[in-house]
C-alpha cells in the first residue's frame, strides 16, 4: 500500500496531506525518512513526527451542522478551528469544506478512503445549499446560475446545475463540483450578494433537525449508502 495512503486509512490525515507531511520529512518507514510514493507492508514500523502509527482504527463518519465563525481546518493552532470546536476524541478531518462565513452540513471521518472518494470533481457528487441574496431574484439570474457562470478569475465556467427559487430573495441550488467560494463567486460574477450560505445535503446525508454547533454520527446505513454512492468499498489501490 503506498505510504499516503497508509496515513489516510489509519486516520492520521488525508493523502493530500499526507504527502505534504512526506514531503517535509515528518515521516519515517522503519525509522528511514519516507519519500512520496513509497509502499508499506503491515511489518512496517510507520511513524509521524516519531510517533509510531498502527493498529486498525475503527471508521467514523460524522455529519456537523457547523456555525459561521469555525474554520474548516485541521491545523490547532488556527484559532476556532473545526477539529477543537468538535472535539471528538479521535483524530478527523473534514470531508470538503465550507467557508468561514457559510454554516451548514459538514462531513468529518478518519477514513480516507471514503473522504477521498467524496472529494473528487469528477464523480459528479451532489451537495445542495439554500442561499439568500440581497438583491431581488430574477428569471434571467436563475437561467444563468444554472446554466455555468464565467468565473474569470478562476478561469473556468461552473457546470450546470440546478437552480430553484424559494422567496423573493432565496433560492436552493444543487452543486456537483466543489470550486473555492464557488456560490458567492457565481452570485458576485452575476451582479449579487449572498446574504447568507448554508449547506443542507451532501449526497445522501440531510442535515435535517441537527441543531447549529451539534454533531452526530451517521448510522452504519448511512455510512453504507454513502459508500455504494462513492464507490468507496474498501478495494486496495496502488
Amino acid at each position: 500500500m503506498r505510504i499516503n495512503k497508509y496515513l489516510s486509512e489509519m486516520g492520521v490525515c488525508s493523502r493530500r496531506e499526507a504527502d505534504r507531511l512526506i514531503e517535509s520529512g515528518e515521516v519515517t518507514v522503519n525509522g528511514v525518512t519516507a519519500s512520496l510514493g513509497d509502499q508499506v507492508e503491515p511489518k512496517d514500523v510507520v511513524a509521524v513526527s516519531g510517533k509510531r502509527v498502527g493498529g486498525v482504527p475503527e471508521k467514523i463518519v460524522l455529519a456537523l451542522n457547523k456555525p459561521i465563525g469555525i474554520e474548516c481546518t485541521t491545523s490547532e493552532t488556527v484559532k476556532d478551528n473545526v477539529i477543537a470546536f468538535v472535539n471528538y476524541p479521535e483524530r478527523l478531518f473534514t470531508i470538503g469544506r465550507l467557508d468561514k462565513n457559510s454554516e451548514g452540513l459538514l462531513l468529518l471521518t478518519n477514513d480516507g478512503e471514503l473522504a477521498n472518494a467524496i472529494a473528487k470533481a469528477r464523480n459528479y457528487h451532489e451537495k445542495e445549499y439554500v442561499v439568500s441574496v440581497k438583491q431581488p431574484i430574477t428569471k434571467a439570474f436563475l437561467t444563468a446560475m444554472a446554466s455555468g457562470v464565467s468565473i474569470l478569475d478562476l478561469n473556468t465556467v461552473t457546470r450546470p446545475c440546478e437552480v430553484t427559487q424559494t422567496g423573493k430573495r432565496t433560492f436552493k441550488i444543487v452543486l456537483t463540483q466543489g470550486l473555492n467560494r464557488q456560490i458567492r463567486r457565481m452570485c458576485a460574477a452575476l451582479g449579487y450578494d449572498v446574504v447568507n450560505l448554508k449547506r443542507i445535503r451532501v449526497l445522501n446525508i440531510q442535515i435535517g433537525t441537527l441543531e447549529t454547533g451539534k454533531w452526530r454520527l451517521l448510522s452504519p446505513d448511512e455510512v453504507r449508502v454513502l459508500r455504494e454512492m462513492t464507490g468507496a468499498n474498501g478495494g486496495e489501490e496502488s
